[in-house]
């Protein structure tokens, strides 16, 4: 024991021959630091998250960019072509995106629990090259059922990547470092969303026609043009987790350890064997119930954005108000800033979150939902056509509460990091519920014969803004007194292995004190 305690005292990690003094958390936090973390690193941990966010980072941008744009593509074909091409004059839009998202529903938890097996770098690769190639068939349908057995299979292999993704962050990146990334992650999903309509207008007014194609068609042939080359990246830039992790181009023998020890400080573990026991740790753990019930709340809670609704609403005739209206360009541009306040939303709760209150995410999680709450009672209230600027702030600001996702996340992979298969199972878990209610829900309160004052959606938003703030008042208890608990039991076990010969040889008794005095005096 003397000579660990002594090796330890110097630095040295005997497991992995890695020098810890350069692994000691920082004591002063910068101003750069404050802008991106890696900043107040040591010069070697600073070089391997370089590594880090160019491979993984960029390569899970870059693939939920792509997979929100092909979420999104359906609709805008539908209203530019497919719908007559197909013959879609009832409910059939609905009844392929139903389909999505049963497949959907069905694929995220089995793809998690994979993933918790299975190399990253074939898992998601795979889904994405499946995914990409069904997109690529989408362009080829000729008939409604076609479009309806694609869709499914869409949803049931763009399943795995959101929560696996999420997972796979919380292998690599510390809490000062998690939800600014999972944040980045996020704000890439939203802007594939935004960019999938101005890529059926470039593909309309440019394509149609081309080699006797519609242009909707050639909307899912660029998606997949794109998808594919992706999907080929990420076999060779997605790491494994970095305790079964072996070296890659990019990621040397001595970044896995360093990586192997940044884990081992904040009491992160690696893969373990499923088994009963792991079944009934995660059956009877409190964060299974608990997080999925936060994050149901948080995701039901954003607002279903009524401001086009309101725009288009002033060409009703009569008018509402007399001499104003706008343009179809206007209705579809004007709400756009909303979107940007909801990833300039992201990028502050995130930043904060890692920065000031990595250990207590909760404040992040109650500052967004105090921000949602405020915005859904100023719209409830605020008279429909009263105040046209009072209605575009509100509006735009609205959706920057929705920003406190990437800590809900951050805090569940940092809740379950001493056990990966039930980080694994938690996350797939959390986004999974909350995504049937959002599918069912909205029908009832967000209804489109309600717009757009959306009296009822606006209420149900902000009820759910209390339950999230109760959900995670629950959660904060429950992760400190888990805390405590650990501390007292680190302290039972340190007594108990504490043999009489340790205490010989690290504490002298009192005779040895009395003949050391007497050899002095001599």
């Amino acid at each position: 024991m003397a000579t660990i305690a002594s090796n330890t005292t110097l630095g040295v990690s005997l497991e992995s021959g890695i020098d810890n003094t350069a692994m000691k958390k920082p004591e002063n936090k910068t101003w750069l630091g404050a802008i991106w973390d890696t900043a107040d690193l040591p010069t070697e941990e600073r070089k391997l998250m370089f590594k880090v966010d160019c491979a993984l980072l960029t390569f899970a941008c870059l693939g939920y960019f792509l997979k929100n744009i092909d979420q999104s593509n359906i609709n805008n074909a539908f209203l530019s072509g497919m719908k007559e091409d197909l013959g879609m004059y009832g409910n059939q839009l609905v009844h392929a995106q139903s389909l999505w998202t049963a497949g959907y529903v069905i694929g995220q938890i089995p793809c998690n629990l994979i993933l918790s097996k299975v190399s990253p770098r074939f898992v998601i690769p795979g889904l994405e090259l499946i995914w990409g190639s069904l997109t690529l068939a989408t362009y080829s349908v000729k008939n409604v059922n076609s479009l309806y057995a694609i869709r499914f299979l869409v949803g049931l292999f763009e399943a795995g990547y959101f929560p696996g993704i999420i997972m796979i962050l919380g292998n690599w990146y510390t809490p000062r470092e998690l939800a600014k990334r999972t944040g980045i992650f996020w704000a890439a999903g939203i802007l594939g969303g935004m960019f999938s309509g101005f890529m059926q207008s470039a593909a309309y007014t440019n394509l149609s026609g081309v080699n006797g194609l519609a242009g909707w068609r050639w909307l899912f042939i660029i998606d997949a043009i794109c998808t594919l080359p992706i999907a080929v990246l990420g076999v060779f830039v997605l790491p494994d987790e970095p305790f079964s992790g072996k070296p890659r181009f990019w990621l040397s023998k001595k970044d896995i350890l360093l990586a192997q020890d940044r884990l081992n400080r904040i009491g992160r573990k690696g893969k373990a064997k499923w088994s009963w026991a792991t079944m009934r740790r995660i059956g009877t753990s409190w964060v299974t119930y608990v997080l999925p019930l936060m994050y149901m709340c948080f995701l039901n809670g954003e607002i279903n954005n009524p401001m086009g609704y309101w725009l288009k609403s002033f060409n009703a005739i009569p008018p509402p108000v007399a001499g104003v209206s706008y343009t179809v360009s206007q209705i579809n541009l004007l709400p756009l800033p909303a979107t940007a306040m909801f990833a300039l939303g992201l990028m502050f709760f995130s930043w904060i979150s890692d920065y000031h209150f990595s250990n207590r995410r909760y404040v992040a999680i109650y500052a967004g939902a105090l921000s949602n709450f405020v915005f859904a009672m100023a719209l409830r209230f605020l008279p429909t056509y009263s105040s046209r600027p009072a209605h575009f702030f509100l509006y735009y600001m609205a959706p920057f509460g929705n920003g406190g996702g990437p800590s809900i996340f951050a805090w569940t992979n940092e809740l379950c990091g001493s056990d990966l298969e039930r980080r694994a199972f938690t996350t797939a878990l959390t986004n999974n519920f909350s995504y049937i209610m959002n599918a069912i829900a909205p029908n009832f309160v967000w209804a489109t014969t309600d717009f757009p004052a959306a009296h009822k959606g606006l209420e149900y938003m902000a009820v759910l803004q209390v339950f999230l703030a109760l959900f995670t008042t629950a959660a904060w208890y429950f992760s400190s007194r888990d805390k405590i608990l650990s501390s007292s039991e680190d302290l039972d076990r340190a007594e108990v292995n504490r043999s009489p010969s340790d205490a010989e040889e690290g504490t002298p008794t009192e005779a040895e004190d009395e003949k050391d005095e007497k050899v002095l005096l001599e």
